[in-house]
């Protein structure tokens, strides 16, 4: 059996031809200090190694799960680099094609050593527990699934958030700039200005988040705003805003499931909830929309959305990095596609209006989130610990990539209760963009 010595060399020499191979910029950091190529830089960007189990258990487990485990534990990691970095410095071409020069032999040597070897890799990522389904629909499940995400703490979203600490997409206009609190402000502006916000006017936020949009809607417009969330933590925050800025008799919090709430409204919006909600669950959530907005009333849907695929059967098989990011980050959450939304809004007795894809923008509303939260790293595991800090960046960087290239978008669109007769908007949206 082959003793660590033995096990370390044979790798280091296969990774050294996988390095020649597929012309990698970047090295790597094994677990003894050494390095591939052997002459690295000091400050070169390298892809570091702690411990020889990391390479047992992707070899015994090769899943995206794995690796992500090995990352949040610590013992894979970059160096001198981000993963913005890394995957500006991708290998070019066909990955597999190029691995073809390598030694079957020496390839099977390393395998059949580190099957051998301890895969006593820790994996701090446990998966969470649902019963009987964490898509269940059910509220208590919503809500659980909710304070999964969004009870980490107030405080540790404040160190990447603007100031009003909103966590749904930026609006970067008229240009492409890094004022992530202008572009807020600017995002938040152009919702009310899309539902045509009047004084008076009744508006329900579903997900309201921290009351950013129902504080803005009637501090600005003169709206009577309700929010809705089912995170307690988001709830007091938003509640202790809103007092302080002298709104309590406008503006409310409440902590329920929309579904299950009564009245009506003129002006409905969800910003960034929807994700949450299930495919399964799409009915109730236009019925209860419908019911809850008056007739002509108009309704602004903001989601995230995957691409459309050439069936249904294909669009609802997931690719590791989404399953990963139910599992860990936003237990429940299920994506639809653009036409999905758009033929349930028609199928539930909406008109659809408007609609418009913010993609670029959300790229950078979660590049500018990353850079907030590297920059203050030290602060953020001091609240939620090394392990949450180093996920909520993986997430964070591999949200905009997946939104700088096209994996993922996001739409605003916008709709009214299908009613005869004309629906009340204006015959341009010249003023929307003033």
């Amino acid at each position: 059996m082959a003793n660590a010595a033995s096990r370390l060399e044979t790798f280091r020499s296969l990774l050294e031809d996988a390095h020649r191979a597929l012309a990698l910029s970047f090295g790597f950091e094994l677990w003894d200090g050494s390095s591939v190529p052997r002459d690295l830089a000091p400050e070169a960007m390298r892809l570091v190694i702690a411990k020889e189990s990391v390479i047992a258990s992707l070899l015994r487990r090769p899943t995206l799960d794995t690796a992500v485990n090995a990352h949040v534990a610590g013992l894979l990691d970059l160096r001198n680099g981000t993963i913005f970095d890394l995957a500006a410095q991708r290998p070019q071409g066909k990955v597999g094609r190029r691995l073809r020069s390598l030694s079957k032999l020496k390839v099977a040597r390393a395998a059949l050593q580190f099957l051998r070897a301890p895969a006593d890799m820790p994996r701090p990522l446990d998966p969470v527990k649902a019963a009987p389904d964490s898509r269940d629909g059910q509220p208590v499940t919503n809500k659980r699934n909710v304070a999964y995400h969004y009870d980490v703490s107030n405080a540790f979203y404040r160190l990447f958030l603007n100031p009003e600490m909103v966590y749904t997409c930026a609006y970067f206009q008229p240009e492409w700039h890094d004022d992530l609190a202008r572009a807020q402000r600017d995002k938040l502006d152009m919702i009310c200005r899309k539902l045509r916000l009047r004084p008076g006017d009744r508006l329900l936020d579903i997900g309201c988040g921290w009351g950013a949009l129902i504080a803005h809607a009637a501090e600005h417009y003169g709206a009577r705003a309700t929010g809705v969330t089912l995170a307690e933590e988001q709830a007091a925050l938003a509640r202790e805003t809103i007092a302080r800025r002298g709104l309590a008799d406008r503006v409310e919090v409440l902590v329920q499931d929309f579904t299950q709430m009564e009245g009506r409204f003129d002006k409905i919006s969800s910003i960034g909830m929807f994700e949450h909600v299930g495919i399964a669950h799409h009915p109730a959530y236009f019925q209860a929309v419908h019911r809850l907005l008056e007739p002509r009333g108009l309704y602004l849907h903001h989601t995230i959305a995957r691409r459309a695929k050439r069936t249904d059967k294909a669009f609802r098989r997931l690719k590791p990095e989404y399953k990963a990011l139910t599992r860990y980050i936003f237990p429940g959450g299920e994506l639809d596609h653009l036409g999905m939304s758009v033929a349930n809004l028609e199928r539930f007795g909406f008109e659809v209006h408007d609609v418009e894809g913010w993609r670029e923008h959300y790229g950078r509303t979660t590049r500018l989130w990353w850079e907030n939260l590297n920059a203050r790293r030290a602060e953020a595991e001091a609240e939620v610990g090394p392990e949450k800090t180093r996920l909520w960046l993986l997430y964070l960087a591999g949200c905009s990539l997946a939104f700088e290239r096209g994996a993922v978008g996001v739409n605003q669109t916008l709709a009214s209760k299908r009613t005869r007769g004309p629906a009340g908007l204006p015959p341009s949206r010249a003023d929307l963009y003033r």
